[in-house]
């Protein structure tokens, strides 16, 4: 297989390129050459995508799939999508859960209502811009995009900082603020595991959109903080708070205590962790044990020296010190 990755330096580009390259593809990479290391073994290109003649260095080359990570505006779908549809066989967008238009039904499939959006808008939410990034590649691409609409993305080369937040605070010990209820049901997908997926199902010519996640409950808030203490030597001890008090205190969910959004809160209206995801998983998405997610994300975060790469347009995530303190001592 020839593989073209828009992208290909950070997080899920990056588990894309390594996953190709063992399977002895033929990989080429093109993105700006801001983050990150390339990888041994793939061809490299570089250019921005919001400048069009960039994309001049694609033009007149075949492969069989391409892989687009795009955040961004969705004219760099678009203009890529278009310069590419007679040059590829399957166009896979990473796009997230994001697109759903609130609320959002516990297990909704699919077909739920999406964000209005342009495959040519200029800015936008984040959710609206994934939108609009579906709509370029299915515009161009019919019935050969394969859409993913990932939601939670965890595992080794994460640069949000949800995972390696949890691994850090565990590391320092003691006691540990953990935001019940413990059986709160979580759902995510390592993104080795949705690289693997996009692979897979380009080499067989997959199309459609799916919710690419791992079932809901996969994992718990339990299971995952557990496995992050286990993984980081034991270290700290958890001591399971109630929501109640943790709002209380205007700790926001997701953002200052990540990955956990508590029943009756606000964001349930997202559904993220809620989908349906049957469709991906009869397609072969195979999510791994949460224990392997950690375990391989703490042995990545030591291996660079313990601080996770940040996205530049991203917010920082994670509880002030003092907050959590005060929240173990009132508890």
């Amino acid at each position: 297989m020839r593989l073209l990755v828009l992208g290909g330096s950070g997080f899920v580009g990056r588990a894309v390129v390594l996953d190709a390259v063992g399977r002895g593809w033929e990989v080429t990479t093109f993105n700006r050459g801001r983050r990150g290391g390339s990888v041994a073994g793939a061809e490299v290109l570089h250019g921005d995508r919001l400048t069009p003649s960039s994309l001049d260095v694609l033009r007149g080359r075949e492969w069989d799939a391409v892989v687009d990570t795009w955040s961004g505006a969705p004219r760099a779908v678009r203009d890529s999508a278009a310069l590419l549809s007679g040059q590829v066989g399957t166009y896979a967008y990473v796009s997230s859960r994001s697109v759903y238009a609130p609320p959002v039904p516990p297990g909704a499939d699919e077909s739920a209502p999406v964000l209005a959006s342009s495959p040519s808008a200029e800015d936008g939410e984040y959710g609206e811009q994934k939108a609009g990034g579906e709509l370029a590649a299915l515009g161009a691409f019919g019935e050969r995009a394969l859409i993913a609409r990932a939601g939670l993305i965890l595992g080794p080369y994460e640069d949000v900082g949800r995972l390696p937040w949890w691994l850090t605070r565990a590391a320092r010990g003691g006691p540990m603020l953990a935001p019940g209820p413990r059986e709160l049901p979580i759902q995510y997908i390592d993104g080795r595991d949705l690289a693997a997926w996009l692979l897979s199902s380009a080499a067989a010519g997959t199309g459609g959109v799916f919710n690419a996640v791992s079932r809901p409950g996969h994992a718990t808030m339990g299971s995952l903080l557990d496995a992050v203490v286990a993984a980081t030597g034991g270290l700290a001890t958890l001591r399971w708070v109630d929501p109640g008090p943790i709002l209380a205190a205007g700790v926001q969910p997701w953002t200052d205590l990540p990955v956990w959004i508590p029943p009756g809160h606000e964001y349930e209206s997202f559904g993220l962790h809620s989908a349906d995801v049957s469709r991906a998983l009869a397609a072969g998405l195979a999510p791994r044990p949460v224990e392997e997610t950690v375990a391989d994300t703490w042995a990545w975060l030591e291996s660079i020296g313990g601080t996770a790469p940040q996205r530049s347009d991203r917010p920082a995530v994670g509880l002030d010190p003092e907050v959590e303190a005060a929240l173990l001592a009132s508890s």
